[in-house]
């Protein structure tokens, strides 16, 4: 098992977990390896810490020294993964807790506002146009990009 950490076109690191190279290679050629952050599929391979699966009594220092990280690097990524993570979590939340309507959006969004059905909580797409419509109209919406990861679950 190969795992990998890959970044996207826009930075966003991630793991990525391959039965091999050639594997790994075969799925970034098919367009099957995606940012789960924003589903770019320009990935490239970011620097990984070997992992070395040592037996118990294969050598006299089974454990390896640790690698000197500067602080502020650590922290940093730190930060960076944090905020991706949170992020990930949280369109995970909307989607769960939202119906999906499509480009229905607008309609519906007006429906619920004048009172022909039930309000619920909803999401789609709609134009910059039908967007600017509905805030002019009193009708609260708010533009936010999910990435197709948060819409299904991580394989």
């Amino acid at each position: 098992m190969k795992v990998l950490d890959l970044l996207c076109g826009h930075d966003h690191a991630f793991e990525g977990w391959f039965g091999s190279e050639d594997d790994f290679q075969g799925q970034l050629a098919r367009g099957l390896v995606q940012c789960p952050m924003c589903g770019n599929a320009d990935i490239r391979k970011g620097l990984s810490a070997p992992r070395l699966n040592l037996r118990a009594g294969a050598s006299a220092n089974p454990t390896p020294a640790p690698v000197a990280t500067p602080p502020q690097a650590s922290s940093d990524m730190m930060t960076h993964q944090a905020l991706q993570a949170a992020w990930l979590h949280m369109a995970r939340h909307i989607v769960a807790r939202t119906e999906d309507v499509g480009q229905r959006f607008a309609a519906e969004a007006r429906r619920m506002h004048y009172g022909e059905i039930e309000e619920r909580a909803i999401r789609g797409q709609a134009t910059p146009e039908q967007a600017s419509e509905l805030l002019e109209e009193g009708i609260a919406v708010l533009p936010l990009l999910l990435p197709e990861a948060a819409k299904k679950p991580l394989q």
